[in-house]
């Protein structure tokens, strides 16, 4: 499995504390295991923010960075080894073997941080930690409090608090190329993996016949994790935007739309294709999807550095509404039918989202209260789509319960985008293709 060098969580430390003042301090901490039910605990995945600036994939531990006037100093704090809980459940790092495997200063046990971080804090000048932990919230201030008390004997608490959060967003929101290299690989895998669906899929399968040949292509292509829930939506159950049921049958004549990416070393994809369970476009299905495909592309049109990130919503709603009029879904002009967003009726959600190490990755989409504009390096999701009520008995019963959405990763380069998942068919013809020779 393609995996980051320890050089990149390296400089990601290094670009962070150049942004912050000598004797400043940032602390973040792994992610918490967590109970499915019982006593099973679910698949464990580490926090974000602490795998992007440490690569250190074990619960229970915290990294601490301290910015002093003589350099860096970068201290993380695990588990010890102990052989008992290793047979039990696996192989830790331990402290002896940290430094030089995450390329850290130094290593505590876990068992010492409330002693040892006191120690880190004293004199700091200011320390930052994630505001949206309420884990890390209840840290620092015990942390603080002790500090505090031990003011008599000259010990100093951080005179500012600072939220690491917005650092953080706007570092992993602009891509490395080694990044880049990692998400084209999740959406390498991703492609394969909704081709096998497109290529398989008969009608009387299930849903979950569907997300099983999805997840299996993740796995044998080295991918062992899904980067959200799937959705293989048959029928109707496409108007369901966060449908993940996937159990009922798929049926003669409908659409099946399937949202579902894998992650890759901590790097999602996110794809959606739909197509005829059947292989064939019924007329009525075609035009719709046809109407989405002619939004996503002209959402895709508009893409460059500088370009507002509305400026995508923007070119595919003027797309689909002038289309839904010209299919009689709507009445009226287009600009009036824009202006009070008459075509949010089918289409009710916003053109993407940021797309890293979390499906719905960090980053502010305004600045000032005007729409963000995309900068290289930024990758986004570019995903128009129509859903029409299957109960919506005031439009003609040859529309109701379709869904149609279409969904490609977009990393914005100087000179526009490039699209890391057009390798997967994405026009009518090229789909019946694929379909037919199965």
């Amino acid at each position: 499995m393609l995996k980051l060098p320890s050089a990149e969580y390296t400089q990601r430390r290094q670009q962070l504390l150049a942004q912050l003042p000598v004797g400043a301090v940032v602390l973040i901490q792994a992610a918490a295991s967590q109970i499915r039910n019982g006593d099973v605990e679910q698949d464990y995945r580490q926090n974000s923010n602490f795998q992007y600036l440490c690569g250190f994939l074990e619960p229970d531990a915290v990294l601490v960075l301290s910015n002093h006037a003589t350099g860096p100093v970068s201290s993380v704090f695990c588990r010890s080894k102990d052989k008992l809980q290793e047979i039990w459940h696996g192989r830790r790092l331990g402290v002896e073997a940290a430094p030089g495997a995450l390329n850290i200063d130094q290593a505590f046990a876990i068992d010492s941080l409330a002693e040892k971080l006191l120690e880190l804090l004293d004199g700091a000048s200011q320390m930052l930690y994630c505001f949206s932990r309420e884990d890390t919230q209840q840290l620092v201030q015990h942390s603080l409090q002790q500090l505090r008390a031990l003011s008599r004997q000259g010990k100093q608490c951080p005179t500012y608090l600072a939220d690491l959060d917005p650092l953080l967003d706007a570092m992993r929101l602009l891509k490395s190329a080694a990044e880049v290299a990692q998400m084209q690989a999740a959406c390498d895998i991703s492609v394969t993996a909704h081709k096998r669906a497109m290529s398989v899929c008969k009608v009387g399968m299930n849903e979950y016949h569907l997300a099983a040949e999805v997840h299996h292509q993740f796995a044998v292509q080295g991918s062992a994790r899904v980067a959200y829930g799937s959705i293989v939506a048959g029928g109707d159950n496409a108007c369901i935007l966060h449908y993940t049921n996937n159990d009922q049958p798929l049926q003669d004549s409908d659409l099946v739309l399937i949202d579902a990416g894998c992650e890759l070393d901590h790097y999602a994809a996110d794809i959606t294709r739909t197509f005829p369970v059947n292989g064939r476009f019924t007329a009525p299905q075609k035009a719709i999807y046809e109407l989405v495909l002619a939004a996503h592309q002209a959402a895709l049109g508009v893409i460059k550095p500088g370009a507002p990130f509305s400026a995508m919503q923007d070119a595919a709603v003027a797309v689909m509404t002038q289309g839904l009029l010209d299919l009689g879904l709507l009445e009226g002009t287009l600009e009036n039918n824009i202006d009070e967003q008459s075509y949010r009726q089918y289409y009710m959600h916003n053109i993407g989202h940021w797309l890293g190490m979390d499906v719905h990755d960090v980053g502010i989409y305004k600045i000032d209260g005007e729409s963000r504009p995309l900068e290289v390096g930024m990758v986004t999701t570019v995903e128009p789509g129509l859903y029409i009520d299957p109960e919506d008995e005031t439009i003609d019963p040859q529309w109701r319960g379709i869904g149609v959405r279409i969904e490609d990763n977009i990393l914005v380069t100087s000179d526009g985008y490039l699209n890391l998942t057009q390798a997967l068919p994405v026009s009518v013809a090229d789909i019946e293709a694929l379909m037919a020779s199965a």
